[in-house]
């Protein structure tokens, strides 16, 4: 006799950038380009505890927003 297994899968089918709109092309479930990714929760000492923040910056706007940094973000490698 088989038993069987129900499973849901959740696959990425579309990235777009949060900042410009560009749509990221997505094959087989992955980015096919560099892409930021956020997904954060504030904690208890902060104006938006509990709050989950996330979205998705392409390549381009993340280096937009690392020139705007008064202290430059640690880049190794």
């Amino acid at each position: 006799m088989r038993q069987y297994q129900i499973k849901e899968v959740k696959e990425v089918s579309k990235i777009v950038c949060n900042q410009c709109g560009k749509e990221i092309p997505v094959v087989n479930g992955r980015a096919e380009e560099g892409v930021f990714s956020v997904d954060y929760t504030w904690g208890y000492f902060s104006e938006k505890d509990g709050e989950r923040h996330s979205f998705d910056l392409c390549e381009s706007c993340y280096d937009r927003l690392l020139a705007s940094f008064q202290v430059p973000a640690e880049i190794e490698g």
